[in-house]
């Protein structure tokens, strides 16, 4: 697994830029044979005083090359001959985040076996475990964990590794964090909690796992607003199923006295008005600006949804 976000890719194009780091040919071609897995020529050139960590005008060293490109044996000499596993990069990255961007179990826990930092962070505030969790490594969470990481860090959004699996769609990875202690109410800065970020991607197996864990259905964030009214908000019909299959407040009204059939309005949606009216959704409810479902059907100028919301009405 190779580069699966953006500052995974900013960095990949960080590495391949050692053409202009402005250090030595020589240097160059030591990390260069860290990315290829030229063990042979690693050697050599340690042998030749080459300074393990040397590192182009980013950062990278060869240490994390060879991590980025796989190559265990690589890995395996340069920590034998001393590289500095807690090196950071300049975008805050460190051999053990590279190892948790590539998804590989055994790179983590040689890195981890050295005394990588578990709680190293990038500059977007990402912890291996966070990385591990947007990315589904079940596995990988699970050896963090057994090595005393945190589950309750956050990112500079004031994420969790549990927000970031939830809102990905990982219901194994979430398991193992709630078993491994994560706090399954815990918010972000827009106080949200995993089930509403889980929510707003519509991401149903991870409102299952987390409704299971025992989160509660109806937390608000900042504005008021329930996992339902998320869910809907976004026209996601399967998430807003589970939700009300699972007992959520069909007629809670946000910090604005929006409620989820109002969202349903708002997004056009004929199937989300009537899985919502079903199950007993009251289109008489008004906001704060004196509108009901209705009214804001009325603007977006769906015909189906008017029809059903003043049929309802009646």
């Amino acid at each position: 697994m190779k580069f699966r976000n953006v500052i995974t890719l900013v960095i990949v194009t960080l590495i391949s830029s050692t053409a202009i780091a402005g250090d030595t040919e020589k240097e160059k071609e030591f990390r260069v044979a860290a990315a290829v897995g030229d063990v042979e020529t690693l050697e050599r050139m340690l042998d030749e005083g080459m300074p393990v960590d040397t590192a182009n005008k980013f950062g990278i060293t060869a240490l994390m090359m060879a991590i980025q490109n796989d190559n265990v044996e690589a890995t395996a000499l340069l920590l034998a001959r001393g590289a500095n596993v807690n090196a950071e990069a300049r975008e805050g990255c460190t051999a053990l985040t590279f190892a948790a961007e590539n998804g590989h179990d055994a790179m983590t826990a040689l890195l981890l076996e050295r005394g990588a930092d578990l709680n190293a962070k990038t500059r977007a505030g990402w912890d291996a475990m966070m990385i591990a969790a947007r990315y589904g490594l079940t596995d990988m969470v699970e050896q963090l964990l057994f090595k005393g990481a945190k589950t309750d860090s956050v990112d500079n959004n004031g994420r969790t590794a549990l927000m970031h699996a939830a809102e990905k769609g990982h219901p194994e990875t979430i398991a193992m964090l709630i078993k491994g202690g994560s706090d399954i109410e815990a918010r972000d800065k827009n106080g949200a909690t995993a089930l509403l970020l889980a929510a707003d991607k519509g991401n149903a197996g991870s409102i299952d796992a987390l409704l299971d864990a025992g989160a509660e259905i109806n937390a608000t964030d900042k504005d008021g607003a329930t996992a339902l009214i998320w869910a809907v908000g976004q026209d996601h019909l399967p998430a807003a199923e589970r939700l009300i299959y699972r007992g959520a407040k069909i007629d809670h009204q946000d910090a604005d006295g929006i409620t989820a059939l109002m969202e349903a309005a708002s997004v056009r949606s004929e199937s989300l008005v009537y899985l919502l009216l079903r199950n007993g959704a009251d289109p008489r409810i008004r906001d704060k600006q004196g509108r009901d479902a209705t009214d804001i059907a009325k603007k977006r100028r769906n015909k189906s949804v008017i029809s059903l919301l003043e049929e309802a009405g009646n």
